[in-house]
């Protein structure tokens, strides 16, 4: 069967997996304002709506923590096809929803398929693309998200026009096509070369790699250095026990895994999600109401999707850590600023609008600062956090541990999207303003955690990462230690192999590698 080979390609496909979770955002977000839903089902309270907000999350997370041992056993590519199947079960039901229960229902099934495809995408486009560019292949993950919340958000805002239950049953029901898509996608697809050496395919590891990174040549020195550490990282592997969750804590591992998993809790206490779940309540409260709510909302999104996408080009060369530095300090900025205005110009109201879950108002020019502010904080997000949690926690696992490791770290972002999406309803609810002083404080915390244990990763292979979490160098001077894959291909266009180009060179660290091989 013909198979994609152009890592572009590949990336723009496997990422409709992110799509899926834009999309399950999106489509509760447009809607938690909307007659034809509160109607329908009955006008739910903010904890109610908390719950089924945060539905999708529960199942995201149970989904994540099982993504791992599928995809060790069966394969990336046919996990995320198992996935598309799920999610447009998922779809179907929340489409045919009667009740609330009923709706709860349909969006856990189809977080069951985003936990999985949320750390599995990330995990095969990284050990599919080259170490330069990974930043911006495994990226492109979160644009499709972004891409998958605004589309969802315009075709709901087009279905408020439709009478009745029908306006946000077809909304719900468009979310099977990127589903569809997805899996026929993925009939075209290799699996992962990592996950073929894994299982000791070595020629399948070896065309994968050449097809991916030379166009078919299993000569090319690139696919043959590469080939090699990747063999030497399958050996490692294959020394060590069998992987569990608590395996991932062990003396050698734990490091890394705190950083996986920290990662993408930091990405969900930055605060992205308030912006992304309840940004209609959050303009609302600033003065906004009907129409002119949904497209203030529609324009962060646009926000959101082009700042991530003027970064991608770049994130390679700027590197994780800045970036989350840079992400962390400028939120917790605009967090407190937020509270501020809203804690100055605001006044306690009994409701915003009819919405009972709102009781706080900002107006004039107060209420525009607030919008003004909340944009800022998208563009900072798109820049920054949102991109590059997922990039980092894919990088930092060793092959044996890649997917057990990054499904953990996408069940912790789940988790805590699952707090944050029930909380927030009753936050802004029960003490408004305050809730983005909690977002600030939790931003000063991240800043201090990512300085002082977050080592650099960024242009590396993804066996050269190994080399980063167990050298001498404080975490904050990591972007300065050497790389080794560069000396490897110059050992292969020699016509050398890479052990005898390292002893002949007389460096001890290097000799020591290769005696362990």
């Amino acid at each position: 069967m013909y198979q994609i080979s152009n890592i572009y390609a590949l990336a723009a496909f496997g990422t409709i997996g992110g799509a899926l979770f834009g999309f399950d955002v999106s489509s509760m977000s447009a809607w938690i304002d909307r007659e034809q839903y509160l109607e329908y089902f009955n006008h739910p309270d903010a904890n109610l709506q908390g719950g089924i907000t945060a539905s999708m999350s529960a199942g995201s997370f149970i989904g994540a923590i099982a993504a791992g041992f599928i995809a060790d056993k069966f394969g990336r590519r046919y996990s995320l096809m198992l996935a598309s199947i799920v999610w447009i079960i998922g779809a179907a039901v929340q489409c045919s929803a009667q009740n609330v229960g009923h709706l709860i229902a349909g969006r856990i099934i189809s977080g069951l398929a985003v936990g999985i495809t949320s750390s599995q995408v990330c995990v095969y486009l990284a050990e599919l693309a080259p170490g330069r560019i990974r930043g911006r292949i495994v990226g492109i993950q979160q644009w499709a998200i972004e891409w998958g919340i605004l589309i969802m958000f315009l075709v709901a805002y087009g279905c408020t026009s439709v009478a009745g239950p029908a306006a946000f049953r077809i909304a719900w029901g468009v979310q099977a096509i990127p589903g569809v898509v997805l899996f026929v996608a993925l009939l075209f697809f290799p699996e992962s070369p990592r996950w073929l050496a894994g299982q000791e395919r070595w020629e399948e590891c070896l065309s994968v790699l050449a097809l991916i990174h030379a166009k078919g040549d299993r000569d090319n020195a690139l696919v043959q250095a590469e080939f090699m550490e990747v063999k030497e990282a399958v050996r490692v592997a294959q020394e060590a026990k069998g992987v569990g969750f608590f395996e991932l804590f062990g003396p050698k591992i734990w490091k890394r895994t705190m950083c996986g998993t920290s990662v993408q809790m930091w990405q969900q206490l930055v605060g992205g999600n308030v912006m992304m779940y309840y940004v209609v309540y959050v303009f609302s409260m600033a003065g906004l109401s009907g129409n002119v709510t949904l497209y203030s909302s529609a324009i962060q999104y646009v926000i959101f999707l082009v700042t991530t996408g003027l970064i991608l080009p770049y994130i390679d060369r700027i590197g994780r850590r800045t970036l989350l530095l840079i992400g962390a300090v400028a939120s917790l900025i605009l967090h407190f600023s937020i509270a501020a205005v809203m804690a100055t110009e605001g006044y306690h109201v009994t409701n915003v609008g009819g919405n009972e879950n709102l009781k706080w108002k900002v107006e004039g020019s107060a209420g525009k600062a607030v919008i003004a502010l909340s944009y800022i904080f998208v563009g900072v997000y798109g820049f920054t956090w949102a991109p590059v949690g997922w990039i980092y926690c894919s990088e930092v696992f060793p092959l044996k541990y890649r997917a057990k490791g990054v499904g953990l770290a996408a069940a912790t972002n789940w988790i805590f999207n699952f707090a944050l999406a029930y909380f927030v309803a009753p936050a802004f609810t029960n003490i408004q303003w305050k809730t983005y002083i909690i977002f600030g404080v939790l931003c000063t915390a991240m800043t201090a955690h990512i300085f002082f244990t977050y080592p650099e990763t960024a242009g590396r292979t993804l066996e050269e990462i190994d080399y980063v979490f167990e050298c001498d160098l404080p975490v904050w001077r990591t972007g300065e230690a050497k790389s080794q894959f560069a000396e490897d291909v110059e050992a292969v266009q020699r016509g050398k192999s890479v052990g005898e180009e390292r002893v002949v060179k007389g460096d001890e660290e290097k000799v020591e590698r290769v005696e362990r091989a």
